[in-house]
C-alpha cells in the first residue's frame, strides 16, 4: 500500500498530517481508493463510489478547510442524501434515484472539509442488525469475513475497521450505530434525540426513534464530527439541549467518581451469551478500577409493551419509507420492488390505525419518565451493546415458518387485518420477532425510544477474536459525560492499533 500511515491515523490524524504539508489531501484520496480497490471486494462494504468527482472537488479546491479537511468519508446508502447521487435504502425500487440536493447533515459533513468517497451497505431500509441486503449482497466482519458487521451501519462499520476510511456516516433507529460499532471493535455514539438535525427530507425518522451520526476508530473523531454537525436546522420541530462547551474540549477532561449501574441480563430478550457477560465484567471492573462507583443496578420496565410498541413503530415507520419511494419515483410500490421481510414490516404497518400509534408513541416517549427517575441516582448504566458475539452470515434469514406468513400478509386472504382474530395473529408474530434476531440485539432500543445518549466501547475480543462491545447510557442531553469516560476508558486501555488480520 501507498502511504502505509494512513491505516494508523485517525481522521484528526490524517487532517493535522495535510495542515502541516506532510501530505496532501489528494495523497490521502489516492490512498483510500487504493484500500478501496483492494479490501473492498472482500468485506463488501462500499457499493457506490463517487471517484472522479471527488478528485475534481480537491483539483478546483472546492473543499472547506473545516477540522477534517481533505479527509476521506463515506456515506451509509440510507438517508445521508448527497446531491446528485444515488440512495438506495439497499431497496430495489430506488435503485436508480438520486437525491435532488445535499441533506442538512451532509451539508454540515461537507462544511467540516471530509472528501465524500462513497456510500456504504445497509440492510433494505434498516430494518435488521445485519447488513445482508438481497441488492447490494452481505458485508463481511473484517475481523472473520464469515460474520456479520452488524447493522443497520454495517457497511460502515466495515469500511472504518478495514482502515478504507477513518471514520464514516451511519444512523441509528435500534442501534445501528452501536451494534456494528460492537461488531467491528469500533466507537459509535447515538447522540441525543434532537441534537443531529433530519431535514429537509423529513422532520424525524421512525417517530422520533431515529439519529445519525458517525462510527470512528477514536473518541475525538466521534466528538469532533459532532461539534461540527449538531444543532438544529430551520424548520426542526424540537433539538436537544445545547451543549455548554464544544464536545472535543470534553475528551481527556476528568470525569470525576461516577455512579455507574450495570447489568449483564439483556434488556428486551432472555439470554446473554458468556461472552457479552465476560465483556461487561471486565468493563465494570475497569471502571472500578478507574476510581468509579460501580454496583449490580437495572431500571425497571413493562418489556411486552415496550417491545410491542417499538416494533409496531418500525413497521409504520416501514410502510411509510414504502409509500415515499413510490411518491420518488412515481409509481405505485408492489411487492417485487421489496424484500419479502420489508414487505412483511409494510403490511404489519399498513395495519397500524392512528390511534393506536398514538399509543404505541405515547408508550415509547413515557419510557424516558421511567429511565429519568433512574438516572436521579446513576451518572451512567452500563450493558453488553449486544447480548450475542456477531452471528454467521445467513443465520437470520426468514425461517419456512416466516417467509410463510409473509406470503400470507401478501395474500387476498390477509385483507381483513384488522379482525380480531388477525390483530392476535399480528400480535404473536410481533412477540416471535423479539424471540428472534431481535434477541441477539435486545440493549439498545430502548435507548432510541428514551431518546438518551448511549455510545459501545471496544474494550473486549473474544477467544475466537471477535469483537465484544458495551454499551454505556447517560443522561438526556448528556453526551459531555459519556465523552469524558469514553476518553478515559480509551486511554486506559487503547483499541485504535488493533487491526482485523488479514488486511491487504
Amino acid at each position: 500500500m501507498k502511504f502505509p500511515e494512513y491505516d494508523q491515523h485517525d481522521g484528526l490524524g490524517l487532517a493535522e498530517l495535510v495542515e502541516r504539508g506532510e501530505v496532501s489531501a489528494g495523497e490521502l484520496l489516492e490512498a483510500c481508493i487504493e484500500r478501496i480497490e483492494a479490501r473492498n471486494p472482500q468485506v463488501n462494504a462500499v457499493v457506490h463510489t463517487s471517484f472522479t468527482r471527488a478528485r475534481q472537488q480537491l483539483a478546483d479546491g472546492a473543499i472547506p478547510d473545516g477540522p477534517f479537511h481533505g479527509v476521506p468519508f463515506v456515506l451509509k446508502d440510507l438517508h445521508g442524501e448527497d446531491g446528485g447521487q444515488p440512495c438506495t435504502s439497499s431497496c430495489r425500487m430506488l435503485a436508480n434515484w438520486r437525491a435532488p440536493q445535499d441533506c442538512e447533515l451532509v451539508r454540515r459533513y461537507k462544511k467540516a472539509g471530509v472528501v465524500i468517497v462513497g456510500r456504504t451497505n445497509t440492510p433494505e431500509f434498516g430494518i435488521y442488525a445485519t447488513t445482508e441486503p438481497e441488492l447490494r449482497g452481505p458485508s463481511r466482519n473484517p475481523w472473520d469475513l464469515r460474520h456479520t458487521t452488524g447493522g443497520s451501519s454495517g457497511g460502515t462499520g466495515a469500511a472504518v475497521a478495514a482502515r478504507i476510511v477513518p471514520l464514516g456516516h451511519g444512523n441509528d433507529g435500534g442501534g445501528s450505530i452501536r451494534i456494528p460499532s460492537a461488531h467491528c471493535g469500533l466507537f459509535g455514539l447515538k447522540p441525543t434525540r434532537g441534537r443531529i438535525p433530519a431535514g429537509p427530507y423529513r422532520a424525524q425518522s421512525w417517530g422520533g426513534l431515529s439519529i445519525d451520526h458517525v462510527l470512528t476508530r477514536s473518541v475525538r473523531d466521534s466528538a469532533a464530527m459532532l461539534d461540527a454537525t449538531h444543532g438544529a436546522d430551520p424548520g426542526a420541530p424540537y433539538t436537544a439541549p445545547a451543549p455548554a462547551r464544544p464536545f472535543l474540549s470534553e475528551v481527556g477532561a476528568d470525569p470525576g467518581k461516577l455512579r455507574i449501574a450495570y447489568t449483564e441480563e439483556p434488556l428486551f430478550g432472555d439470554t446473554t451469551d458468556p461472552d457479552c457477560v465476560q465483556a461487561v465484567r471486565d468493563a465494570a471492573q475497569l471502571a472500578r478500577e478507574l476510581g468509579h462507583e460501580v454496583e449490580v443496578a437495572r431500571p425497571a420496565f413493562d418489556r411486552t409493551e415496550l417491545v410491542r410498541a417499538y416494533l409496531f413503530l418500525v413497521a409504520a415507520g416501514v410502510s411509510t419509507g414504502v409509500r415515499e419511494a413510490g411518491h420518488l419515483i412515481g409509481r405505485t410500490p408492489r411487492r417485487e420492488d421489496f424484500e419479502l421481510a420489508t414487505w412483511m414490516f409494510k403490511v404489519l404497518g399498513d395495519s397500524v390505525t392512528a390511534a393506536e400509534y398514538v399509543t404505541y408513541h405515547e408508550i415509547a416517549l413515557g419510557s424516558h419518565r421511567t429511565l429519568a427517575r433512574f438516572f436521579d441516582d446513576w451518572d451512567v448504566f452500563l450493558t453488553p451493546t449486544a447480548a450475542r458475539p456477531p452471528v454467521q452470515l445467513g443465520e437470520f434469514a426468514l425461517n419456512p415458518a416466516e417467509r410463510a406468513f409473509a406470503r400470507f400478509l401478501d395474500s387476498p386472504a390477509s385483507a381483513p387485518l384488522r379482525s380480531q382474530k388477525a390483530r392476535g395473529v399480528m400480535m404473536r408474530v410481533i412477540d416471535e420477532m423479539a424471540r428472534g434476531p431481535l434477541s441477539a440485539t435486545p440493549n439498545t432500543m430502548l435507548f432510541n425510544m428514551t431518546g438518551q445518549p448511549a455510545m459501545s466501547t471496544p474494550l473486549f475480543w473474544n477467544d475466537q477474536g471477535l469483537p465484544i462491545g458495551t454499551q454505556w447510557v447517560g443522561r438526556f442531553g448528556d453526551e459531555a459525560t459519556l465523552l469524558r469516560l469514553a476518553a478515559q476508558l480509551e486511554a486506559a486501555r487503547p483499541w485504535a492499533a488493533r487491526m482485523p488480520p488479514n488486511l491487504r
